[in-house]
């Protein structure tokens, strides 16, 4: 009997070899890992979500890790519905779905910024606690609040990752906060006989903040995946 290797049609499908990840460019971190086959969709959400950290943080292909500012534009550079079909669906307390909300809080005060600091101007003296761990400036203008955006994900990156993870939690509770006092009255939803959409985004807002925390604590103990 020969060991030969099968061909034709029947033959398997030979394994295809993943390509190396050139360490220089942080798209084809997420272009190799699309390039791969056999992974469910948890699998890759996870394994694009390590590489991106771990190149931030020299983990792959030596070296001192990629600069973080490169980093915060991936989003750009692969696009916003890349990441999204990457990570959106994980929970805001595993890797991939931390870092979805980062970008997503990175996005969102980029193109709403106006929104954004109408939220946080309602909420922050509601949540005094949670202004000062987000740590956003005195005037909260729009600038300010990308100002933010940026230097907590660029912080996650090259910094604690656990502390940019839980100024990323305050956030979102402080713009909860801010969501439900522009919110209508109790009376006025009752007449109206549907929940306000700022009440919804406000819970919302909460659960990916209680994710988030959660998600610096695993951080801490090394079972962040």
């Amino acid at each position: 009997m020969s060991d030969a290797p099968r061909t034709g049609p029947d033959a398997p499908e030979p394994r295809r070899a993943h390509r190396p990840v050139p360490i220089a460019d942080p798209t084809d971190l997420i272009d190799a890992a699309l390039d791969r086959s056999g992974q469910t969709q948890s699998e890759l959400a996870s394994s694009t979500a390590a590489a991106v950290l771990g190149a931030a943080r020299g983990q792959l292909g030596g070296g001192d890790g990629l600069d973080p500012a490169r980093l915060l534009d991936l989003s750009e550079a692969v696009g916003l519905d890349t990441l999204a079909q990457l990570w959106r669906d994980s929970p805001p307390d595993t890797l991939p779905g931390a870092l979805w909300a980062l970008y997503l809080l990175r996005a969102w005060c980029r193109v709403n910024g106006e929104e954004v600091a109408r939220l946080w101007r309602a909420g922050r003296a509601l949540a005094p606690a949670d202004e000062v761990v987000a740590g956003v400036s005195d005037d909260a203008d729009p600038q300010a609040l990308e100002t933010l955006a940026d230097a907590v994900l660029g912080g996650a990156y090259s910094g604690d990752f656990a502390v940019g993870l839980e100024r990323a939690a305050s956030f979102f509770r402080v713009v909860a906060a801010g969501r439900r006092a522009i919110a209508p009255d109790t009376a006025t939803s009752l007449l109206t006989g549907a929940p306000d959409p700022q009440l919804m985004l406000a819970e919302r807002n909460e659960r990916v903040a209680v994710g988030l925390t959660r998600a610096a604590a695993l951080w801490r103990v090394g079972r962040l995946h």
